[in-house]
């Protein structure tokens, strides 16, 4: 129980976070049985974010806790300056994010498309989108990951103007 009330203001602190992390620090809520989220993890810390890893049981209460709309769910929920990130959002999403700083929630890759950052499958990829999603739960592309014929990612960045 009390390890679920510091998990709990932890996340109510999100504002916090800003203030004791640089930019590219990142903690990551993830379940302790599954592989694809330390995959992923290892994406991250590949593309040179320092990663805070903390293993829960009750990823529920984690999604619940920021507000995280439900139909952008995916396996691990992130929290970096401020912002959620959740599922498999590639590393220069994130970077992009940071960068820009919109004025949204965070980002998701909902489910687990084959091909993203830790579900890699050998050749077999799937298209992908990357949504921006913001505290009343509405949602529109941030990026757009779509195969070409060497089957490898091209990117469709999206830009405000393009989401109205």
């Amino acid at each position: 129980m009390k390890i679920y009330l510091f998990l709990l203001i932890q996340l109510f602190s999100v504002s916090s976070f800003a203030a004791e992390t640089s930019d590219m620090d990142i903690k990551v809520y993830r379940d302790p049985n599954c592989q694809c989220c330390h995959k992923w993890i290892s994406h991250l810390e590949e593309n040179k974010f320092n990663v805070l890893d903390i293993l829960t049981p009750d990823m529920t209460s984690v999604k619940e806790t920021v507000h995280l709309p439900k139909q952008m769910a995916s396996c691990h929920t992130a929290i970096i300056d401020g912002y959620v990130i959740e599922g498999h959002v590639p590393a220069a999403d994130i970077r992009r994010l940071l960068a820009e700083r919109p004025d949204i929630a965070g980002l998701s890759v909902p489910q687990m498309p084959v091909g993203t950052p830790g579900m890699e499958m050998g050749e077999r990829k799937d298209n992908f989108i990357v949504f921006q999603f913001n505290k009343d739960g509405q949602h529109s592309i941030f990026n757009r990951y779509q195969l070409d014929e060497n089957n490898d990612y091209q990117t469709h960045q999206h830009t405000p103007a393009e989401q109205q």
